[in-house]
């Protein structure tokens, strides 16, 4: 006949195996039951310890200095063995904590967010939070439905990345490059007048007199900033901007095809340019590869300058001058901003403004009639 306090060891090992893990040790019938966590009662049962003591050292609770080392050593041993873990669900109810967030973006493919999304992933990471992400498309329905079915899974606040909000939401919330001002949301965003005259400055200081522009398109955040900045340096050097050179993009892309064909209607315009002023790295490839294909070379014919710094422009060829957003530093601001709103704090502004920075490769250089004249 069987033991009733039979090594809950070889019990548990047993419940893996397919049968029911009986803390009675009645084995013949526990053999028809479905099989079925161990729960921290029986495993306090296995330690000796109190299923108190057991919960502090799991989840790392703020009293488990007191529990003496072997014993934690112990616990941690023993729920790895039995392959026990707390219940997520049991802790939230208790602390009214999921420690989970939302991000918003408009596409997970878009060399941008990818880069915001890794900072915010890695202050979350050390926080010991996890984020549900969701990808809008820059649709306005999705825009207005996406936080509501977040907060139905209990996210606790939200970033925002390029995202048009159009209203405040009842969880604390921290936009990057969201350009419109609304109660409770905090703001991440590029300060464009300073990056427009590290733009311009560049290009006028190496010769450049004729220069043709790219328009974000008109469901970006950025793009009005930044086309307002451009203008008024622009007006401040004396630059004529014509309209001739002025290219909107239109399409919801992500991919160097973004700048491809408004590079060829550059091309296709009568009025001459030494220079572009592209909406972004992706946009400023397309560019350049389009030039290529029609037989002008870049930055011997054309200079292109960039904007973002994104991973691929220091390894494209030419090597693209670009204005970088610290776009990881920037994800780890929102990241913490959100934490700290969420915990009640005050350790951040409502509005952090991030300084750009011209980054000088091989894309851009003077113009075939300065350097002649230099010689």
């Amino acid at each position: 006949m069987p033991k009733t306090n039979a090594d809950p060891a070889k019990r548990a090992s047993g419940a893996r195996g397919g049968s029911h893990f009986d803390p009675g040790g009645n084995a013949a019938k526990s053999q028809f039951l479905p099989p079925r966590p161990i729960s921290l009662r029986t495993l306090g049962d296995y330690l000796d310890l109190s299923p108190a003591t057991i919960s502090l050292v799991l989840n790392n609770a703020p009293g488990v200095r007191s529990i003496p080392p072997e014993t934690r050593e112990r616990v941690i041993a023993a729920a790895k063995k039995f392959d026990y873990r707390p219940s997520f669900f049991a802790r939230s109810l208790r602390r009214r904590q999921s420690f989970s967030v939302g991000v918003l973006v408009p596409e997970l493919s878009d060399g941008y967010s990818t880069l915001v999304m890794n900072g915010i992933e890695e202050v979350l990471i050390e926080e010991g939070y996890f984020y549900l992400t969701a990808s809008h498309r820059r649709k306005a329905d999705l825009i207005q439905e996406y936080p509501g079915l977040l907060m139905e899974r209990s996210v606790e606040g939200f970033v925002t990345i390029d995202t048009a909000l159009q209203h405040s939401l009842p969880l604390p919330v921290v936009s990057v490059a969201g350009h419109k001002a609304l109660p409770g949301v905090a703001r991440i965003v590029l300060d464009h007048r300073r990056a427009a005259e590290l733009t311009l400055r560049h290009l006028y200081q190496l010769g450049h007199r004729h220069i043709a522009f790219m328009r974000g398109q008109p469901f970006s955040s950025d793009s009005d900033d930044r086309w307002q900045g451009l203008m008024a340096v622009a007006r401040q050097l004396g630059l004529i901007v014509n309209p001739e050179l002025v290219v909107q993009l239109e399409q919801n892309l992500s991919s160097p095809e973004l700048g491809y064909p408004v590079a060829a209607r550059l091309l296709s315009q009568k009025s001459p340019f030494t220079a572009v002023v592209a909406y972004n790295d992706i946009s400023a490839i397309g560019a350049i590869r389009s030039f290529r294909d029609h037989g002008v070379r870049v930055p011997e014919d054309v200079s292109v300058i960039g904007f973002d710094d994104i991973q691929a422009a220091a390894f494209h060829t030419p090597a693209l001058t670009t204005i970088r957003q610290p776009l990881n530093s920037m994800g780890n601001t929102a990241a913490r901003m959100l934490l700290d709103r969420i915990r009640g704090g005050s350790q951040f502004p409502d509005e952090m403004p991030i300084v750009p920075e011209l980054i000088v490769r091989e894309s851009t250089m003077p113009p075939a009639a300065v350097k002649n004249r230099r010689k």
